[in-house]
């Protein structure tokens, strides 16, 4: 999907700067933008994800009014490489501090990032999350724990609801899992032998192969009969007792064949942040779970580890991140390793598994949405190396370093959070006023 863009002109259409300019633009943004007829400054624009200045003149200064009736945040690229001018500085700076929202690229890709946010934002607004649930912490496994988390509550979902335009799906898990359960081994091994090449295994039975395959043939049929669904999820984890096997293969196989965003027990706030940073940055994303040195025992225990990986530099400043054993479910274009094992934790059945995979090392940014859902949080980091605890819940975790570790245990936002390589702030700062989100970071 591209984004829908009105360019914007102060006097004429025809004015030389003008034409050369836009035509530049449709050029370089061809892949990213489906530019609508010039409007005039001041006059009607049509239906649109948003306005962009091909060309900025001094008239700014006495014409505000007029930018503040354009649909936000306006997009300023006047020069010929795609980039903002540095001439238009001043008054790019003169109508931000009038109220003003102005999105100034300064290289191509940051400008095609934003026109991919526009074009998201739309997409959203139109599109659908589906979730596998039936009675999320009630009567599943760790109740205790999983009751606490946000997303199952419908206050969540009618935030998320009314903040992005998206519809949140709902369909039984324990009926996918029978549907998926019913599908015949011969129809599943046919699937398997299209992709078997493809997906590195490790000690698992063909048996457990199988399952994987038919809960990823069920989910893909669900998908297949809906095209609107942008992200899908499932409970996994609290209700595994509806299901013999794990989603791990399945989430890996989706996104790989349509860049489906997927969900680890059903958080819609994962899935969407995911989807907010993949869509926009084309970064690979994943999930998985913060274990900060500073929470001490209390990390340890629930890893099963004795302690924590030694490090250079100052523990306080440092994470472990793992989830279901391993880094986390990761997609094998992100992986510089990757492979499927047998499950390592005690709640889901023994046929299931688990992705062993990893990214590369090196800079990397944790995002994660927050509630009312118009902020995220986010913290650029560095992966140093990962580290491997026999006999426990954490067989290959990642080790990371944050600028402040007590500041971040004081404001972090959850025990999940959504992995970018590279350091994004920058590119997220510039999406998030599409979005109209605040960026909180441990600055």
């Amino acid at each position: 999907m591209k984004a829908i863009l009105v360019p914007v002109f102060f006097n004429s259409a025809e004015d030389p700067e003008f034409v050369s300019h836009l035509a530049a633009l449709k050029d370089l943004l061809s892949d990213v933008v489906d530019f609508q007829a010039p409007a005039a400054l001041g006059g009607q624009i049509p239906p649109t994800d948003g306005v962009i200045f091909p060309q900025m003149l001094g008239d700014a200064y006495r014409r505000l009014q007029e930018f503040k009736q354009l649909p936000q945040p306006i997009m300023v690229v006047t020069s010929e490489f795609g980039t903002v001018s540095m001439w238009d500085w001043e008054i790019n700076t003169y109508l931000n501090a009038n109220g003003v929202k102005v999105i100034a690229p300064y290289t191509l890709e940051k400008t095609k990032q934003a026109c991919r946010a526009f074009a998201l934002r739309r997409e959203l607004r139109q599109g659908k999350f589906l979730v596998y649930q039936d009675k999320p912490a009630s009567g599943g496994k760790q109740d205790p724990i999983f009751k606490r988390f946000y997303w199952w509550e419908p206050e969540c979902v009618e935030s998320i609801e009314q903040r992005f335009g998206l519809k949140v799906v709902k369909k039984s898990f324990k009926q996918l899992a029978e549907d998926a359960r019913a599908i015949p081994d011969e129809e599943a091994s046919k699937v398997w032998a299209e992709r078997a090449g493809r997906t590195p295994t490790t000690n698992l039975t063909h048996q457990a192969i199988l399952s994987a395959i038919k809960l990823y043939m069920k989910i893909k049929a669900d998908l297949d009969a809906d095209p609107s669904i942008l992200a899908a999820g499932m409970n996994c984890l609290n209700e595994s007792h509806f299901c013999e096997t794990t989603p791990c293969l399945a989430w890996n196989l989706l996104y790989e064949e349509r860049r489906m965003i997927w969900g680890c027990e059903g958080d819609i706030v994962s899935m969407l942040t995911e989807l907010l940073i993949e869509r926009t940055l084309e970064s690979p994303v994943m999930m998985t779970n913060l274990y900060p040195f500073l929470m001490g025992k209390a990390a340890l225990k629930h890893e099963n580890i004795p302690y924590f990986p030694t490090v250079e530099g100052d523990p306080a400043n440092h994470v472990l991140a793992a989830h279901c054993g391993y880094f986390g479910v990761v997609p094998q274009s992100f992986a510089t390793q990757w492979t499927l094992r047998k499950k390592v934790l005690a709640i889901v059945d023994e046929n299931s598994h688990a992705i062993d995979a990893r990214i590369a090392e090196g800079p990397v940014t944790l995002v994660k949405l927050t509630p009312p859902f118009d902020r995220w949080s986010v913290i650029e980091g560095t992966l140093h190396k990962y580290a491997q605890f026999e006999n426990s819940d954490c067989l290959n975790g990642a080790v990371i370093e944050v600028p402040n570790g007590p500041k971040m245990v004081d404001e972090v936002v959850s025990h999940h959070y959504i992995f970018s390589t590279g350091h994004n702030l920058n590119s997220l700062r510039m999406v998030s006023k599409v979005f109209d989100l605040a960026c909180l970071t441990l600055e």
